[in-house]
């Protein structure tokens, strides 16, 4: 819930000379506070969390509108037996001969078509080359580059990466961190806010409905401000999950909360890949670094033991569907004879858990499996996040609820700036800004109160660092301002004198 301002509901018309609105909250109250921090937030957080409003709205959309944009890739009307698996590989190896098989995706549907992946040297971080290959026939319909572990195609991968860095790398991922990191303060204090208001003020005796539905009775500022706090409290407990979600997926938080995950054994099982009765000194290196993104050496591909696999995959998919591994999936073909083929159910609208299986593609032994309801509560929690802040988890529903999300943000954001623009002096002033609260907010809260919240602030500050620097930044700024408005004050007292 951005809000830039939310204080008193009537418009500063007056000239410079008038004294400033003073506040009605109690002698001990946290409102002027939060009230402060909610303008400063809203004024310079709400334009990063448009571009993230904009493109995340965007984003939530894409799964089903790829689907459209390249149904002549992931549709067939081909009908029949469907080919062996093997024989799918081989005619995308043919179209592609130069890059090593990486994994598949065999068509869990009639009318679906099978990828095949390429670890392709060229492309970017975790980006593959697919080949799509008509399950029935054998032949190839096209090649895209897909992302990710969702196997994003071009168009969804670009809104993906303009809504996590702007397509600038590693330094533009800082906007949607730091949007991220403020999303859930602004939320929340815009809650307080609003419930303070409820209950200070002539609405409480209209019942609670008042806190939850549109004041019609209400006109000008009044009634932009009643826009402004009931859509922002409907929509606040979404803006918190994501904002809990997207810091996950960030740069420092993120390895804050990965951090804290492993502390507490938290994280998400993993496969053991490694054959024991492989050839000494036929392993591959072992992975550094998290979720794929370590920087381990990868060994070339054996090309002999590449095309033995191939040949494999149709046992493999066989023993993995026995398991109970099903559905639509994804088969990695390992590069070596040292470590196993691994089958992992994908994520898939209302699907709620992922099971993934370990075969020996020699031998067909099973020899590790994952199952979804063996994790630790917070890796199922993680993972469904992580499916529900992409639009995945309960599937058109899911886009559609996130992009009316998204617009209901925006809408927040752009009242917010109306009330600020609405406080501005309209007579007899040069400002051309509304003012912000009344200063002394810290004068207003008990000791012990302030201490307390100090000691909150910094450690949020630590493990959410872009919150804690940015907060130091206003913190900054705020008394600055404070300190030029004394010098002003006491220049003109002495003229006056």
């Amino acid at each position: 819930m951005s809000i830039p301002e939310l204080e008193t509901d009537t418009p500063v018309a007056s000239a410079p000379s008038s004294p400033a609105p003073k506040d009605s909250s109690p002698p001990r109250s946290l409102r002027p506070l939060i009230l402060r921090l909610h303008f400063y937030a809203g004024i310079l957080v709400a334009p990063f969390l448009v571009i993230a409003a904009v493109s995340g709205g965007l984003y939530a959309l894409a799964p089903s509108v790829e689907q459209l944009v390249y149904r002549d890739y992931l549709h067939v009307d081909s009908t029949g037996p469907e080919a062996p698996m093997s024989e799918q590989l081989r005619a995308a190896q043919q179209v592609r001969p130069d890059l090593a098989v990486a994994a598949v995706r065999p068509a869990s549907e009639p009318g679906e078509t099978t990828r095949v992946m390429f670890t392709d040297p060229t492309l970017g971080e975790s980006e593959r080359l697919a080949v799509f290959v008509d399950p029935v026939d054998a032949r190839s319909v096209g090649e895209l580059v897909v992302y990710g572990s969702s196997g994003a195609l071009p168009m969804r991968t670009w809104i993906s990466q303009f809504h996590r860095h702007l397509h600038l790398g590693e330094p533009g991922r800082i906007y949607s961190e730091l949007a991220a990191s403020w999303l859930w303060v602004i939320a929340l204090g815009g809650v307080y806010l609003w419930v303070q208001r409820y209950r200070t003020t002539r609405a409480r005796s209209a019942g609670a409905a008042r806190l939850w539905t549109l004041d019609r009775s209400s006109r000008g500022r009044n009634r932009i401000l009643s826009w402004h706090g009931v859509v922002g409290i409907w929509i606040a407990a979404g803006l918190v999950f994501l904002s809990a979600t997207g810091l996950t997926w960030s740069k420092y938080a993120g390895e804050n909360v990965g951090d804290l995950r492993s502390a507490l054994s938290w994280t998400t099982p993993t496969l053991d890949k490694k054959l024991e009765s492989a050839p000494a000194g036929d392993g591959a290196a072992a992975s550094s670094g998290h979720d794929g993104h370590g920087a381990a050496h990868t060994p070339a591909p054996d090309p002999g033991v590449l095309d033995r696999h191939v040949g494999e995959l149709d046992t493999v998919l066989d023993v993995a569907r026995s398991n109970g591994v099903t559905g639509a999936v994804e088969a990695t073909v390992p590069a070596d004879a040292a470590t196993a083929f691994t089958v992992t159910e994908t994520r898939q609208p209302w699907q709620f858990s992922t099971d993934s299986i370990a075969v020996d593609g020699a031998t067909g032994t099973v020899t590790d499996v994952s199952r979804f309801g063996d994790w630790p509560l917070a890796a199922k929690l993680t993972s469904w996040g992580i499916a529900l802040h992409m639009g995945l988890l309960f599937g058109l529903l899911n886009q559609l609820v996130l992009a009316a999300l998204a617009v209901a943000l925006l809408a927040v954001i752009v009242r917010g700036y109306l009330l600020w623009w609405r406080r501005r002096p309209t007579r007899g002033s040069a400002r051309a800004m509304g003012r912000p609260p009344v200063r002394g907010a810290w004068r207003r809260i008990h000791p012990a109160t302030a201490v307390l919240g100090v000691a909150g602030v910094v450690l949020i500050g630590w493990f959410v660092p872009l919150l804690g620097l940015s907060l130091l930044a206003f913190v900054v700024v705020d008394v600055a301002v404070g300190a030029a408005a004394r010098v002003r004050s006491r220049r003109g007292a002495g003229e006056l004198g």
